[in-house]
């Protein structure tokens, strides 16, 4: 039982890893909208779904654009939301 706890920790920590750096794109767009990040993300999984993700090309053009930008602007904004 005890190994099924810490495979369950390690997940649950990769799982809180990935949504607070997943290129904080939905965070980003969020600030600029007004938006609660949180609905961006199920907008996007629902827009992945109907259109058999599609999105997902846009989602990562706009991580390279803001990873181009943090380059650009010395580094100053954080990559993880804190």
């Amino acid at each position: 039982m005890s190994g099924l706890r810490n495979i369950e920790n390690l997940l649950d920590t990769r799982r809180h890893i990935l949504e607070k750096s997943a290129f904080g794109v939905c965070r980003q767009v969020g600030e600029w909208m007004g938006i609660n990040p949180e609905r961006i993300r199920l907008y996007f999984i629902y827009a992945s779904f109907i259109t058999f993700g599609s999105p997902v090309i846009l989602y990562l053009v706009m991580a390279f654009w803001l990873n181009i930008r943090r380059y650009m602007n010395g580094g100053d904004e954080k990559i993880l939301s804190e």
